[in-house]
C-alpha cells in the first residue's frame, strides 16, 4: 500500500461567488414518506368501503376480495415507483439518488409480487364461483372483460421490465439496452388504466374512490412529463449549453468541459451529477447519469467519465460547439450534506471524480483527508489534480494502490490483507467516528467502505455514498 501525503497549507480564501444551500429541512423526507404510506392506508381504506371485509364469507367470495386488494396495492405501489424516478426536485433532494433507487427497486418488486398474487386471487376466485373450470374462466376473463387484452399486454410489459432488473440478468445488458427495456414500466402502467376504468369496481366504486385514483395517476403521469420531459427541456431551450473543451485524460477516460448561459440559471454544489444528453448524432436520446469532477464556478460545468459503454466512449468524439440537453442537478453527495467540520472523502477508480469536486467545493476551515483507490498508479485519474488541489486547499491526499484483495470482500489492496478493512482505515484516519465520510466507487467496493466506516465508529448521518450502478 502506497501513501502519498501532502503537507498540509494555508487554506484558500472562501469561493467568491455565494452558493445557495442545497440540503432540504429533515421534515420534507418525513412527510413524502408520510404522504406514501397514506397512500397504501387510503387504498386498503377504499377496499373496506367497497365491501371488501363482508365479501369475505364465502371461499369465492374471499379469493377474490383478496385479489381486489391485492391488485389496489400494486397499482399504487406501480405509481409510487414511478414518482420515485419522476425526478421532482423537491424529493430528489431530500433522498437522494441512492435511497431513491433503492426505494425504486424494493417498491418495484413488491409491486410485481403482488400483482402476481392479484392475477392467482382473482383468477382461483371467479373459477371458485363459475361453472367453466379453471381454463375456462382465464380465458373468459382475458377474452370477454374490457381493457383486459390491454391489461396482459400491460403485464408483460412489467415482466420484461422485473426480469431484466434481476441483478444477474441486469449484469448481462449494456446499460443502453436495458434503459431502453425500463421505459416499457411506464407502458405497462398505462396499459393497466383501461383495465381499471372499465372493469375495476374500487376504481368506480364511490366518487371519492374514482377521485382518488384520478389523481394518484395524474399526479405520477404529470410528475414524468413535467420534471423529466419539458422542465429539461425548457432550461436547455432557454438558454443554451455547449461544449467548450475535451481532453483526453487516457485511452478510456475523457474529461468534458461545457458552458454557456444556462449554467448560470443552476444552483448545483460539487459532487452532484446530472443526465447528459449530447446532441453529436444518433444515440443522443439515451441520457447517461455523470457526476461533477470540478465545483461548478458559475460559468462551466466539468465531468470526467471512464469509457464503460457507448454512451461514455462517445464522449471521446465531442467536438466543442457541441450542444448538451442536462437534467438535473441530482443527488446528496456534496458539501452541505456534512454534519461535521472534518470530511474523508473517499473514492475508487473514476468514482475519485466527484470526491475531486467536493473537495474543491467545501469552505475554508474543513478538516480534510482524501483517500483515492487505484489498482495502480497509471490509473490514478485526476491524481495530479487532486494533490495540487490538496496542497491549495490543506488537505491531507492519500494514494492507495495495487491488486485488490481476494480473499474476501474488502476495499483493501492485497499487501494490507493481514489488517481487516476497519482496522486499515482507523490506521489511516485516526479520527474516523468525527468525519463526515463520503464515498464512490463500484458497488461492492462502496459496500465494504461504508462497513468499516461503520466499524469505525461513523454515525450513519455521517455516511455519504452514491451509487451509480444501474
Amino acid at each position: 500500500m502506497t501513501l502519498i501525503l501532502d503537507p498540509p497549507a494555508a487554506p484558500t480564501q472562501a469561493r467568491a461567488a455565494a452558493q445557495r444551500s442545497t440540503t432540504p429541512p429533515r421534515w420534507w423526507r418525513d412527510a413524502s414518506a408520510t404522504l406514501f404510506w397514506a397512500v397504501l392506508v387510503g387504498v386498503t381504506g377504499l377496499w373496506v368501503s367497497g365491501g371488501g371485509i363482508q365479501e369475505l364469507g364465502t371461499l369465492g367470495g374471499a379469493l377474490t376480495s383478496i385479489g381486489r386488494l391485492t391488485g389496489l396495492l400494486s397499482s399504487a405501489l406501480l405509481l409510487i415507483q414511478v414518482f420515485l424516478m419522476a425526478r421532482v426536485p423537491w424529493f430528489e433532494r431530500a433522498w437522494g439518488q441512492d435511497d431513491l433507487a433503492r426505494t425504486h427497486r424494493l417498491v418495484g418488486f413488491t409491486s410485481f409480487n403482488l400483482l402476481l398474487a392479484h392475477l392467482v386471487f382473482i383468477t382461483l376466485g371467479y373459477a371458485a364461483e363459475s361453472s367453466a373450470g379453471l381454463w375456462g374462466t382465464i380465458v373468459d376473463l382475458v377474452v370477454n372483460y374490457p381493457g383486459m387484452l390491454l391489461a396482459v399486454a400491460g403485464t408483460a410489459a412489467l415482466v420484461m421490465v422485473v426480469v431484466t432488473s434481476i441483478r444477474k440478468a441486469r449484469a448481462r445488458l449494456r446499460y443502453e439496452s436495458w434503459h431502453l427495456i425500463h421505459l416499457y414500466g411506464y407502458l405497462g402502467a398505462g396499459l393497466a388504466l383501461p383495465h381499471q376504468l372499465w372493469t375495476g369496481a374500487d376504481f368506480l366504486s364511490s366518487p371519492v374512490a374514482t377521485a382518488f385514483w384520478w389523481t394518484l395517476y395524474a399526479v405520477c403521469a404529470g410528475s414524468v412529463v413535467a420534471f423529466r420531459v419539458l422542465l429539461p427541456l425548457w432550461r436547455s431551450l432557454r438558454a443554451p449549453i455547449r461544449v467548450l473543451d475535451v481532453r483526453h485524460d487516457a485511452a478510456d477516460v475523457t474529461t468534458v468541459t461545457v458552458g454557456g448561459r444556462g449554467v448560470k440559471r443552476l444552483a448545483v454544489r460539487g459532487g452532484q451529477f446530472f443526465n447528459w444528453r449530447f446532441l453529436d448524432g444518433p444515440g443522443w436520446t439515451r441520457a447517461n447519469p455523470y457526476s461533477l469532477s470540478a465545483a461548478p464556478d458559475g460559468s462551466t460545468l466539468r465531468i470526467t467519465a471512464a469509457h464503460v459503454g457507448e454512451g461514455s466512449a462517445r464522449l471521446a468524439t465531442l467536438r466543442p460547439g457541441t450542444r448538451v440537453l442536462l437534467e438535473g442537478p441530482y443527488g446528496r453527495l456534496h458539501a452541505d450534506a456534512r454534519r461535521t467540520d472534518k470530511v474523508l472523502l473517499m473514492g475508487s477508480g473514476i468514482g475519485i471524480t466527484p470526491m475531486r469536486a467536493i473537495l474543491e467545493d467545501l469552505p475554508a476551515g474543513v478538516d480534510v483527508t482524501v483517500v483515492h483507490r487505484v489498482r495502480d498508479r497509471g490509473s490514478a485519474v485526476l491524481a495530479a489534480e487532486l494533490s495540487a488541489l490538496a496542497r491549495v486547499r490543506g488537505a491531507r491526499y492519500v494514494l492507495v494502490e495495487g491488486p485488490r484483495v481476494r480473499e474476501r470482500a474488502s476495499w483493501l489492496p492485497a499487501q494490507a490483507a493481514d489488517l481487516t478493512d476497519a482496522q486499515a482505515l482507523c490506521q489511516l484516519v485516526p479520527d474516523l467516528a468525527e468525519r463526515d465520510v463520503y464515498v464512490c466507487g463500484s458497488p461492492g467496493w462502496m459496500d465494504a467502505v461504508l462497513a468499516a466506516a461503520r466499524g469505525g465508529g461513523v454515525p450513519a448521518e455521517q455516511l455519504h455514498a452514491e451509487r451509480f450502478s444501474y
